[in-house]
């Protein structure tokens, strides 16, 4: 299962460290999407890595905190959803045919 870790990578501060960061994440293997937010200092790595090999490697970069770990937001719920809607303006638009059947038929 994919999790989503994110750190305070306190030496970026400007676009050259960020970039250095970003790369040191993308060696990890398992690591499916990077996001950094120089103004918070945040670095989000998700996907199905080793979290003590991220911050391992991010070191080298300069000093790391954790903020959070935890599971990343599965898409699939959003998909599921959007298939109950599509669902449901089907039936809806059945049920609209319907009447005007019945109203052509009275």
């Amino acid at each position: 299962m994919a999790q989503k870790v994110v750190l305070k990578v306190l030496t970026m501060t400007d676009d050259k460290t960020k970039q250095k960061a970003i790369e040191a994440a993308a060696d990890i293997y398992g690591v499916d999407s990077i996001a950094a937010d120089l103004k918070d200092q945040k670095l989000t790595v998700i996907g199905e890595m080793d979290t003590v090999a991220v911050v391992k490697k991010l070191k080298k970069v300069g000093k790391v905190d954790i903020i959070s770990v935890g599971p990343a937001k599965e898409p699939e719920k959003k998909e599921e959803k959007k298939e109950e809607k599509k669902e449901e303006k089907k039936e809806e638009k059945k049920e609209e045919k319907k009447e005007e059947v019945k109203e052509e038929k009275k």
